[in-house]
């Protein structure tokens, strides 16, 4: 009889440690930040280039237009421009890709250098590198030999 006892307390006690140990964990909210690189490629250095990263957030409702197929109940986004700015930012500057002489390869590696520490910093931070965004800007079909080059990366935590 004290052996059927044993077993199913051992089978009780099986069963509740089992159910704590397979518990999914409650996930955390996931939050998001990014930092955008606006690089020049103006010719003989006249561009600006720098690292924008913004320190203040902002609800993207507050600016947000619902529209409908009945435009009378459109509910339209009265905010201004100024209240969309954000005043709070972190701007590091960076080199020109292009400089009197041309294509300046010390520069690109100045820039690297810079971006490095900055996404080293943020992974010391508890910061996760998720994406990856370039595009470019080109002479917009001017034929001026300006454009921008410009590289959104994406952290998460």
């Amino acid at each position: 009889m004290k052996k059927n006892y044993l077993i199913f307390a051992l089978a009780i006690a099986g069963f509740i440690s089992f159910s704590f140990i397979n518990k999914p964990a409650e996930s955390a909210p996931v939050e998001y930040k990014v930092v955008t690189v606006v690089e020049s490629i103006v010719p003989n250095g006249l561009g600006r280039s720098r690292m924008i990263s913004a320190t203040e957030d902002k609800d993207y409702k507050e600016f947000t237009t619902l529209r409908s197929d009945d435009k009378d109940k459109d509910e339209k986004n009265k905010s201004k421009r100024d209240e969309l700015r954000i005043k709070n930012y972190e701007e590091t500057k960076l080199l020109n890709f292009y400089n009197l002489g041309g294509i300046r390869f010390q520069n690109i590696a100045t820039n690297d250098a810079i971006m490095t520490s900055k996404i080293n910093t943020m992974i010391a931070e508890g910061w996760e590198l998720a994406f990856i965004n370039t595009g470019v800007e080109s002479e917009g079909g001017k034929g001026d030999g300006k454009g921008i080059y410009i590289t959104r990366y994406t952290f998460k935590r």
